[in-house]
């Protein structure tokens, strides 16, 4: 049944809006009538995105796909931290005994007005309709990730779900705080680097050209480096729109290529032989790794079906290689830590406790003691990567600074001996 959203007045005159669900656009007025509303504005699934991109876009159909025009909107709506905060309301309405399709009319009506309440909306019409919520969520791939959908399922299976969301939910929210994490201590060191190159930039181009025009009018012979700042400076002055449309060229063609398969590869190998940086990676692609997969084999997923889910969480080509070589022989027989091992991808402290785990028949807590031993190295890096960066990236801009003011008091001291 489709989904309205609609704006109207009570009896009383005050401003109301929400969503209904109803066969066609006059059954939705009958109804809003009936509940003593009056409607101004019913749109059939559209919310709020038709008013902000006109109303020529597309109204989005129960039992249709989002379009990748939606689907761009959800991402920018519908964040990791909105979409915890759906799960755990939704684990606690249904850990309460309440109905699948109560527990979805009371959790849309916490929501705010958005596409996400839209989302809910239309999910709970796709359950009302004889849909199971697992096959209801994976119509919104943007929004809820495979991890996601595969634990509902494995949860509806097992009759748990309303634990199996309590599980995403604290997945979900470390995924939040590890993002807000990285986020935090780069956030920073790139302001500098960003704010640093510009007023360099801004220095060598504009500034410098006006303070090195005297030399030019001198007839002698000038150092190295002011001649090379002379140099520098008169390029970027003459050409400073060449140089920026050659960078952001350069960063779009990058950015173009790694999304290529050839290109994502070499990307991620690269990455993972920066120093310091490609450590940070790797810990958090094996914490990933670990959580998710725990996360999943307690939820009931089987390893096989497991693992396919977990190459896409590490977000890393190489290690994705490296999890399927290991699904493919543990297919033939093998145990999971073995093949782990000889990937040479994981640190052997990781395949020994994943040994002793499957060995023990305690895989699971055992992957999450190494994703929390994980969580926290991450975290030591962090510290010590932030507290590098900063001291670095003074020396370098030191250094710059330096080298422009040798260049302009060099040839002052040697015409300062002539004059003597």
């Amino acid at each position: 049944m489709p989904v309205y959203e609609y704006k109207g007045l009570t009896t009383e005159g005050r401003d109301v809006s929400g969503i209904i669900d109803a066969d066609s656009p006059k059954t939705a007025r009958v109804k809003l009538r009936q509940s003593g509303v009056y409607p101004t504005h019913v749109v059939e699934g559209a919310g709020e995105s038709a008013h902000r991109f006109g109303s020529e876009t597309r109204a989005e159909r129960p039992g249709q796909p989002l379009s990748r025009l939606s689907r761009i909107r959800v991402v920018e709506r519908a964040g990791l931290m909105e979409v915890a905060f759906l799960t755990r309301h939704l684990a606690t309405l249904t850990a309460a005994k309440l109905p699948l399709m109560e527990a979805l009319t009371a959790l849309m009506d916490q929501l705010e007005k958005g596409e996400l309440k839209r989302i809910v909306a239309e999910v709970r019409e796709r359950v009302k309709e004889g849909s199971s919520l697992a096959s209801a969520l994976a119509q919104y791939p943007s929004v809820f990730s495979e991890v996601y959908v595969n634990m509902v399922r494995a949860g509806e299976a097992s009759g748990m779900l309303d634990g199996m969301l309590l599980r995403l939910a604290d997945y979900l929210e470390y995924q939040v705080r590890l993002r807000n994490q990285l986020v935090a201590a780069l956030t920073y060191p790139i302001f500098m680097v960003i704010i640093g190159g510009l007023i360099l930039f801004s220095l060598v181009a504009f500034i410098v050209p006006k303070i090195t025009l005297i030399f030019e009018e001198v007839h002698q012979v000038l150092p190295w480096p002011t001649v090379a700042l002379i140099a520098m400076s008169h390029f970027l002055n003459r050409y400073w729109w060449a140089v920026l449309m050659s960078g952001l060229f350069g960063l779009f063609g990058l950015q173009q290529y790694i999304k290529t398969p050839a290109g994502r590869a070499r990307y991620d190998r690269f990455l993972l032989r920066v120093p310091v940086v490609g450590r940070v990676t790797l810990l958090v692609a094996i914490s990933r790794f670990t959580r998710t997969l725990s996360t999943l084999l307690t939820g009931g997923v089987p390893l096989l079906p497991a693992l396919d889910v977990v190459r896409n969480v590490v977000q890393n080509t190489v290690m994705a290689e490296a999890i399927d070589r290991a699904r493919q022989n543990i297919g033939e027989g093998e145990s999971l830590a073995e093949p782990l091992r000889k990937s040479g991808m994981f640190p052997p402290l990781v395949t020994y406790m994943i040994g002793i785990g499957e060995k023990s028949g305690e895989l699971e807590p055992m992957l999450i003691k190494v994703s929390e031993a994980y969580d926290h190295e991450v975290e030591a890096t962090i510290g010590t990567l932030t507290a590098l960066l900063t001291p670095v990236m003074t020396l370098v801009m030191a250094g710059v600074v330096l080298f422009i003011v040798l260049a302009i008091l060099l040839p002052i001291f040697e015409l300062s001996q002539i004059v003597r």
